[in-house]
């Protein structure tokens, strides 16, 4: 049984013919069935809000215009998260701003009672190779819910209006399941609106994207990453709650990173986890991960001589020749 404020709602929406306050209750409801595992009555009410008058409304379209929610899969694909928030290494003001959010989410019915809806909406900035795609594996891991990531081919259309048409689709299919929406390389679509090279179908695509991120109910958490925060639209900043920077990590992280590694390595390494991170300084999470597999790798092929010490020497000049000192990359100058 859907809870009695939501039915209360649903009434005052019907009674005041108040279309918008109808769909986003009505998408509430429907959520909160699928996640009752009571997937019969949430799609017979899904099928309501697809067919009724309520979609038109809020879209300004048919459901019959060739745009269905049967467009879902090509739009999206669910993935497994991999990673826990535990697993991350994090600058500490990040992996606290992550803990309350989810906070917020669990506790959801007592902000509720004080009128207040927990955050839903992040945009992560940083570097590639750092860990926005794995930090939002882990906040749908922590809130046990499924992970949607959005696959461009899909929505992306070479004809006027196609693109549109098919964020139209992907906001329809995530509104009424409780979810995380994940938008890697976000800048692809929430460009900067007053750049000149840009066509006016982008731009009316960004303001279509922008409108309907507002229009998402709560319990879709809408996770947004990009490498390039200067492309973004300015209008795009102020419609994320949380906006946080994930940045190459400095020595400190890197010793945590090592610290790890040393505790499963198979052997000694040789090497202090500090000076491990002195030494690789200025490389993002991503080259630290794979120095770490390649150093297992050796072992492995090397035994039974292998020397742990002489492959992490070894392995740290391969290193230092490819990104030069620390991890000034001068080869992509």
């Amino acid at each position: 049984m859907a809870r009695s404020d939501l039915l209360i709602q649903l009434a005052r929406a019907g009674s005041k013919s108040d279309q918008p306050l109808f769909r986003r209750t009505l998408e509430t409801i429907i959520a909160e069935e699928r996640a009752k595992q009571h997937h019969v009555l949430a799609e017979r009410l899904e099928g309501v809000l697809r067919n009724g008058n309520a979609l038109t409304s809020h879209h300004g379209r048919s459901p019959n215009n060739g745009h269905s929610r049967s467009n879902a899969p090509e739009v999206v694909r669910e993935v497994a998260p991999e990673f826990r928030l535990d697993d991350l290494i994090l600058p500490s003001t990040v992996k606290s701003a992550c803990t309350e959010i989810i906070e917020e989410h669990y506790r959801r019915d007592l902000l509720r009672s004080y009128g207040l809806e927990p955050r839903h909406r992040i945009l992560l900035v940083g570097p590639p190779g750092n860990g926005k795609t794995s930090l939002a594996h882990a906040i749908a891991e922590a809130l046990m819910l499924p992970l949607f990531v959005v696959r461009y081919e899909g929505v992306i259309g070479s004809f006027l209006g196609e693109t549109a048409g098919r964020l139209a689709d992907l906001f329809d299919f995530a509104r009424t399941r409780p979810c995380v929406l994940f938008f890697d390389e976000f800048d692809t679509l929430g460009k900067e609106r007053g750049d000149n090279h840009e066509t006016g179908e982008i731009k009316r695509v960004v303001s279509s994207l922008l409108l309907q991120i507002d229009s998402l109910p709560s319990h879709v958490m809408v996770i947004t990453a990009t490498n390039h925060d200067e492309l973004l639209d300015r209008a795009v900043w102020r419609r994320f709650q949380l906006r946080l920077e994930i940045p190459t990590p400095g020595r400190m992280l890197l010793e945590q990173w090592f610290t790890r590694f040393c505790e499963s390595a198979p052997a000694p390494l040789g090497y202090q986890p500090r000076t491990l991170a002195e030494k690789v300084s200025g490389i993002s999470f991503a080259e630290v991960e794979e120095f770490g597999r390649d150093i297992y790798r050796r072992w492995i092929l090397g035994q039974p001589d292998s020397n742990m010490k002489t492959i992490v020497k070894s392995r740290l000049s391969q290193l230092q020749a490819r990104v030069g000192p620390k991890g000034s990359h001068p080869s992509s100058d």
